[in-house]
């Protein structure tokens, strides 16, 4: 069909007429709200980098968490920042850890929250690296021990999902092991399953105090350059038991997030990290960009490339706006 015969035109000339043939929608279900867990008491402290992200104590927590549910956000990636860190990162697995005793506390007082711990080093070790050193490198599968400790210990807690993003290769195989062995078959494994050696990161690393204090994590972090890389990485992690595969981060990786949903009906979760956040506050605070509509745009891209579960700090927000926008 051919102008004048066809025209696009007549279903955009009203928001009803639009409404009625939008493709992709954007609901409360679709969001992870990401939170920074601190020692402390009465601690809600801004990250710098991060304007309107908090590093949050226990007491405060709950305060944040009962905004959450107010808004129909129904699950938090929980990450932890200890107040001592070491060289194999032994805070991370202990029973009276930051993140053990954030998941009981949340799991008590909202049993109906679905609670989803980060498992990795990089926040525990004194180095910054998501796994153990040796001789100068990453050790591999001594790290795989340790991670499957973490798991457990957060599952011990009371954790609804586990989150590997180490990117150690096997891990979702011997975490799951781990869990299963613990008598936990019914706490799910979301794995970091493409997680790109990304710029995008700087911000977290602030917000957690976990940049490398030598080198970089190119030896196990994916190189952006590689997008069927994605597939085998994918492939590798659903086979060893995960039950959601993640990318990240989002926007600059659209192309591999649209690539696994014609390849799998697993689960996508998508992490919408740091970096982009702030790009967007920083030129939202300049007067450059409109910041609820660019939040919109973005979280609606992310979807409509195939995700399932947006993980996005600016999750309050865009829930703000879905029931705004359904009233």
């Amino acid at each position: 069909m051919l102008f004048p015969e066809y025209r696009a035109r007549r279903l955009r000339r009203t928001e009803n007429l639009r409404s009625l043939v939008r493709e992709t929608h954007l609901t409360v279900d679709d969001l992870i709200y990401p939170l920074f867990i601190c020692e402390g008491e009465k601690v809600k402290q801004e990250v710098k980098s991060m304007p309107g992200v908090y590093r949050f104590s226990l007491d405060t927590l709950i305060d944040e968490v009962i905004s959450v549910l107010e808004l129909g956000i129904k699950a938090v990636l929980l990450f932890g920042i200890p107040s001592k860190k070491d060289e194999i990162g032994g805070s991370a697995f202990a029973s009276d850890g930051i993140i053990q005793r954030a998941v009981k506390t949340l799991k008590e007082k909202f049993p109906e929250l679905v609670v989803i711990t980060d498992v990795c080093l990089c926040e525990y070790t004194s180095h910054g690296h998501c796994g153990i050193v040796r001789n100068g490198e990453i050790d591999n599968d001594l790290t795989l021990e340790q991670l499957a400790r973490i798991a457990v210990s957060h599952a011990k807690a009371g954790a609804d999902i586990v989150a590997p993003s180490d990117m150690m290769d096997g891990r979702v195989a011997r975490i799951r092991e781990a869990l299963d062995e613990a008598g936990f078959v019914q706490v799910a494994i979301m794995s970091y399953a493409v997680k790109y050696c990304s710029a995008f990161y700087g911000p977290f690393r602030e917000a957690v105090d976990s940049a490398p204090k030598f080198g970089d994590r190119k030896s196990y972090q994916m190189d952006p350059a590689n997008s069927r890389e994605a597939l085998r990485e994918a492939y590798l992690d659903i086979e060893e038991g995960a039950d959601i595969i993640m990318v990240k981060p989002a926007l600059p990786y659209l192309d591999i997030v649209k690539m696994l949903r014609e390849e799998f009906n697993y689960p996508i979760a998508v992490y919408q990290v740091s970096g982009e956040y702030a790009m967007i506050k920083a030129a939202s605070q300049m007067g450059w960009l409109d910041e609820e509509k660019v939040i919109w745009e973005t979280l609606l891209s992310i979807k409509r490339a195939g995700a399932d579960l947006i993980i996005t700090y600016f999750a309050k927000k865009a829930a703000e706006l879905i029931l705004k926008r359904g009233k």
